[in-house]
């Protein structure tokens, strides 16, 4: 069976079956939270981890590995309360 392509339908609540295969591909558990976005004109659906791993990634383009953005964060705070 194809994991990339497969047709489902809609039903009267507007509500769409993802395939047990597609939910397994990606690690979907039922009650969990996907994320929808519209990207060209199609529907995306996601995980909030894939999106989270997605943001991570960007990040560390401009930012090294050794540097603690919660350690730089915390030290900006602790400036601008002396400040206050």
């Amino acid at each position: 069976m194809d994991l990339k392509k497969r047709r489902a339908r809609i039903d009267e609540s507007g509500r769409v079956l993802i395939p047990a295969s597609f939910r397994r591909a990606l690690g979907l558990q039922s009650g969990g939270t996907v994320v929808l976005r519209i990207e060209s004109d199609e529907l995306r659906i996601t995980t909030l981890r894939r999106r989270l791993t997605k943001a991570q990634q960007l990040v560390r383009k401009y930012v090294s590995p050794t540097t603690s953005l919660v350690d730089e964060l915390i030290a900006e705070r602790r400036e601008a309360a002396r400040h206050e």
